[in-house]
């Protein structure tokens, strides 16, 4: 898909932009962390209602430097064993420091950055989520929005997609309908851009099919205009609760049998495999020694593979 960084000049230290940005994403988890926690206080009837309502677990996440000083960190907010939500997890981070050579080997030829060996400095800020459902009826879902600086460039990227493994079209159309609504405003060709950079990004080569039933993606998003770049990257956020909470109050009461749970499972392998070989996130997480648990908390708590 479209590259939009090669044409950056040096930039500047941006830290007003960078501590607006880090604090959207904050309180773009807030919002959501309270959203889901009253779903599991509001199910009070259909499978699951017998059982206490969930609650995130809160915790920071630190990093080091390779000399023992601060290189940020954040807060991973996992639950675990809800009525409505078996796993699912909202994390959000701060990050500074410099890249290792890897990582600036691999950033300088996907994005075509030159300088990073000379100044590998960076600093980035996101919010991740990724949800894992009790009743396999009610889908998966992926989302988050990040903000990365080097000296050499800036850029926003992002996205959200849906996961079901039981589909229904009507979902499927709620779902791209409200991105959409919330892409349009800023331009009436970012929709259907993303839309086909999600169908292309969110693919599984080696299984010759997609993750999902896709949604929205972008990457390497930067035209120069920090803060319209900015507003189309909070729009895309504020997407996805209306995006995605009335397809849980539709489906979460809906029965369901053995194999049903077995195709949710088989369907969570299939995520699984994605996150591990291809996503550019746990990738870059793991590259630069952020938290483990927080960088892995997009895998599933139970899989299947046949």
């Amino acid at each position: 898909m479209e590259n939009r960084i090669d044409s950056m000049t040096p930039t500047a230290p941006f830290d007003a932009e960078k501590a607006e940005a880090a604090a959207w994403f904050r309180t773009l988890r807030d919002r959501i962390v309270e959203a889901f926690e009253a779903l599991e206080d509001s199910h009070a009837q259909g499978p699951f209602s017998d059982m206490a309502p969930g609650r995130f677990e809160v915790s920071e996440t630190r990093r080091a430097s390779d000399d023992g000083s601060d290189a940020g960190g954040g807060l991973m907010s996992v639950m675990r064993g809800g009525r409505v939500f078996e796993k699912v997890g909202v994390n959000v981070s701060e990050v500074f420091g410099t890249l290792a050579p890897r990582a600036q080997a691999a950033m300088a030829a996907r994005k075509g950055i030159p300088g990073m060996a000379e100044d590998p400095r960076f600093w980035a800020s996101g919010i991740s989520l990724v949800a894992h459902m009790q009743n396999p009826h009610v889908p998966a879902v992926h989302m988050n929005t990040r903000m990365f600086w080097t000296p050499h460039a800036w850029w926003f990227g992002g996205g959200s997609d849906l996961n079901p493994c039981i589909e229904y079209d009507e979902d499927t159309a709620h779902f791209h309908a409200t991105q959409q609504a919330h892409l349009d405003p800023h331009g009436a060709g970012h929709y259907p851009r993303l839309k086909a950079w999600a169908d292309e990004y969110f693919f599984i080569p080696h299984r010759g099919r997609a993750r999902g039933v896709g949604g929205i993606f972008m990457d390497d998003h930067c035209t120069g205009d920090w803060a319209a770049d900015f507003a189309l990257t909070r729009d895309i956020g504020q997407a996805f609760l209306p995006a995605y909470l009335p397809l849980v109050e539709r489906r979460r009461t809906q029965p369901f049998d053995d194999a049903d749970k077995d195709a949710q499972l088989v369907h969570r392998g299939l995520y699984a495999e994605y996150n591990l070989v291809y996503d550019r996130g746990t990738k870059f997480g793991l590259e630069t020694g952020h938290d483990a648990n927080a960088v892995l908390m997009s895998l599933p708590p139970l899989a299947k593979w046949i």
